[in-house]
């Protein structure tokens, strides 16, 4: 659960600050890398478990053999799609991840990705949740990221750094912490999206998970 003792002005201000902070410190963040909203998606769920230079080497050569489209890549034999994924690791678990991605895409919008933005967030996300392989973190980054859906990502960084900074309990949940922001902050793809990039950064350069740099970090003063 939230911490009790943030009030819903209270807890808006404070993440607007926290916003307006890293903005301010770190710049525009461009996120997220990826030439097509399709290639954003496969991006998301190869991204898994790795980090995003091995995920590069991955789409690079489905690029190689112009597969990064919808239509391409379901008919792809899943062990060709297995070998050119393989920089990104796990890369038989996520052939078949992607494989259910695209046989979700043939049923849902016959592998018409931009269908998919019709629909309606509190409609689409539980459909995405229902593929297997895609989780939280996944389905809200291609809703965000390559649909330009007003849905909040939060991950393992986002956790670590708001927990420090004593707004959330340690073991909050993924919904509860989307919650957290979501609850008190507007509907706006661009904040949702500059706002995360900006947590990963903060939390790659400052917040280590082991041996942070508090004391060098733009939000230094915000720590009781």
């Amino acid at each position: 659960m939230v911490m009790p003792d943030l009030g819903i002005m209270n807890r808006q201000t404070i993440l607007l600050n926290i916003f307006s902070t890293l903005s301010s410190a770190l710049g525009p963040s461009h996120w997220w890398p990826g030439e097509t909203p399709f290639e954003v998606a496969i991006g998301a769920i190869l991204t898994q478990n790795t980090n995003w230079q091995n995920v590069e080497k991955a789409i690079f050569n489905l690029k190689q053999e112009n597969l990064l489209k919808p239509e391409k890549l379901y008919s792809l034999p899943e062990q060709h799609l297995t070998q050119l994924i393989r920089p990104a690791g796990y890369y038989r678990i996520k052939a078949k991840r992607l494989k259910n991605f695209l046989n979700f895409l043939y049923y849902e919008c016959d592998l018409n990705f931009d269908l998919l933005k019709k629909q309606k967030l509190q409609e689409l996300r539980p459909k995405l949740l229902q593929v297997n392989g895609i989780g939280p973190e996944t389905a809200d980054s291609i809703l965000l990221y390559a649909l330009n859906k007003p849905t909040f990502v939060v991950d393992a960084y986002t956790r670590r750094m708001f927990n420090r900074h004593g707004l959330v309990v340690e073991d909050i949940t993924y919904e509860e912490l989307r919650s957290f922001f979501m609850d008190v902050l507007p509907p706006d793809v661009q904040l949702y999206n500059e706002f995360h990039a900006l947590i990963v950064r903060t939390a790659k350069k400052w917040c280590l998970k082991k041996k942070p740099l508090c004391s060098d970090c733009p939000l230094a003063h915000f720590l009781a």
